[in-house]
């Protein structure tokens, strides 16, 4: 039985319910906000103390519960102000893989009032050196390897691995943990600012995305929410899941919106439990699935597609899997196809979501996404969405414009970029960069990067519809569409393919012929043996592949 949108979220969020909405005072207006989330992050540090001894963080054969993970991330929040002078609005910069100590840091960076600075840990030295410098840190907690990279450019505080000279090992700053230990007096309001997460930087120098802690505090209430409607929207109880422990398995860094705030804090606020990794590796989660039970795995669509295309799947019980999310990036319809044809009892799930978002804004999931498994959902009740005209003026349904969104979860701007927050929020609204079209129901499409058009003879070419019909094709493993210069027309359609059979481009183009019109088929493609380059978000990297390949 499949339960209405407007019944259900008229009974979630209805007064006096966990989902119930208030209008508070935002940029451009009112904004409406889940009423009961946590007003900044110390609130949800604070709660996550209840879970008590039930296991928060693992990794590898090491647990930290969450009664331990408050202990020492309050101990390091003391240590922050006493010992390297951190007050509040100050930035304390973390560069690290998925270790606990990420967790307990971020924690411990916020719980002082400071601004916490997760910096890519992919990142070369002079780019980590760039987020140290452009944030101001007044102190960089980070793993051996960055630490390595960063000496002597801030003081440090390194985790797992030697110290270079001049830095402290983290176990000799963090100290003795008393088990009556409290967070730092210092006041914190929900505008203030709490988190610089930077962008990728597929083009140009990364910006660094600026979020309060109401930012911070809505997020996870908005994930809840968008698992909660699945289940009402399918007819089943959201009382009788929230009772069921889940176990997360994070396959994306932290350092990325989606491990920190789609997976992360959101454990936090459920009091489930998340199991780290090294790194991704679809063979070793398979074994993590097995042993740890794991019920969620959640990261990008790239996760769920080599899991699907191990050779070991089907020697691991993974019975406890319920749950597929994924997002950070456009999924291939033909995923969900393989997700029901090798996992059937598995609920997927995409979700659409910026840096400049908190994580999650627009959700597909449950009925609604095996109905539309082309589409990102409906909006979060919370979030506001308008397709725009190049002029900024609203789009009825149907009309491909540029996304743009309203909400709670919606930054404050981009740190030290006054003309970039200026051009990218205007009036409280955000405008993505996405192009995407609404239909009749509400649901998002998202049809592609407005900067990854590709216009030919003045007839716009949306990459991502070029891709999805790749994706048909079964030698094609991945793809990623760019435009090619054309001194006639401007620009042509081509394709950087990676194969798991053999095909020719003239097969490639012959598949295409019946799926889309001629104008769209790639009259070039390049073959790779390796995987495409992409971001910790999943994304790919279209400018690196376009110099690649084109030397442009």
């Amino acid at each position: 039985m499949t339960v209405a949108h407007d019944e259900v979220q008229a009974r979630l969020t209805g007064p006096g319910q966990l989902f119930e909405m208030v209008d508070v005072p935002g940029h451009g207006g009112a904004v409406r906000t889940w009423k009961h989330a946590p007003a900044h992050f110390r609130a949800l540090l604070e709660g996550s103390r209840l879970h008590g001894e039930q296991v928060f963080l693992t990794y590898e054969d090491e647990n930290l519960t969450y009664e331990e993970h408050f202990r020492r991330a309050a101990t390091l929040a003391h240590r922050l102000v006493a010992e390297y002078g951190v007050a509040k609005g100050d930035r304390v910069a973390i560069a690290m893989r998925n270790y606990p100590e990420w967790v307990v840091a971020f924690s411990a960076a916020l719980a002082a009032g400071a601004v916490a600075v997760p910096l890519n840990a992919w990142w070369t030295a002079q780019e980590l050196e760039f987020g140290v410098s452009d944030s101001g840190a007044k102190v960089v907690i980070a793993d051996a390897e960055r630490a390595e990279r960063l000496a002597g450019r801030a003081p440090l505080i390194v985790v797992r691995g030697e110290a270079p000279e001049g830095a402290r090992p983290f176990e000799e700053v963090l100290g003795e943990v008393a088990a009556d230990v409290t967070l730092p007096e210092v006041e914190v309001s929900p505008e203030d600012p709490a988190t610089i997460f930077y962008t990728s930087g597929t083009t140009g120098r990364p910006k660094g995305a600026l979020g309060s802690h109401r930012n911070l505090g809505q997020s996870p209430m908005t994930v809840a929410y968008g698992m909660m409607r699945s289940l009402a929207r399918a007819g089943k109880d959201p009382a009788e899941a929230a009772g069921r422990r889940r176990v997360t398995l994070l396959t994306v860094p932290l350092f990325h919106v989606t491990g920190c705030f789609a997976v992360m804090t959101t454990t936090m606020f459920t009091g489930g439990g998340l199991v780290l990794m090294y790194r991704w590796d679809a063979g070793r989660a398979l074994e993590l699935i097995e042993r740890e039970r794991i019920t969620t795995l959640s990261g990008v669509p790239t996760n769920v597609w080599q899991l699907l295309a191990h050779p070991d799947l089907g020697r691991y019980d993974i019975s406890s899997l319920t749950s597929l999310g994924y997002g950070g990036a456009p999924a291939p319809p033909k995923l969900l196809e393989r997700i029901t044809e090798r996992l059937p009892s598995r609920a997927p799930s995409n979700g659409y979501g910026m840096t400049e978002t908190t994580a999650l804004a627009i959700y597909n999931s449950g009925p609604d996404y095996l109905a539309k498994p082309d589409s990102i959902g409906l909006p979060m009740p919370v979030v506001e969405v308008r397709i725009a005209d190049p002029l900024g003026g609203e789009l009825p349904a149907g009309e491909v414009g540029e996304l743009c969104l309203r909400g709670p979860n919606v930054i404050l701007g981009y740190w030290n970029r006054p003309e970039a927050t200026a051009e990218t929020f205007v009036d409280g609204w955000l405008h993505t960069g996405d192009m995407a079209r609404v239909d009749a129901e509400g649901f998002v499409y998202i049809v592609d990067r407005a900067k990854d058009m590709v216009i030919r003879g003045g007839e716009n070419v949306y990459c991502a519809e070029v891709e999805a019909a790749l994706f048909e094709h079964p030698a094609v493993d991945d793809v990623a569409v760019i435009g090619v210069p054309h001194e006639e027309l401007g620009e042509e359609v081509g394709a950087v393919v990676r194969l798991s059979s053999p095909a020719t481009p003239e097969e490639l183009q012959a598949f295409l012929r019946e799926r889309i019109a001629a104008f769209k088929i790639p009259v070039r493609f390049w073959v790779r043996d390796d995987e495409l380059p992409r971001n910790p978000g999943g994304k790919i990297l279209k400018t690196h592949l376009r110099r690649e390949v084109l030397g442009a």
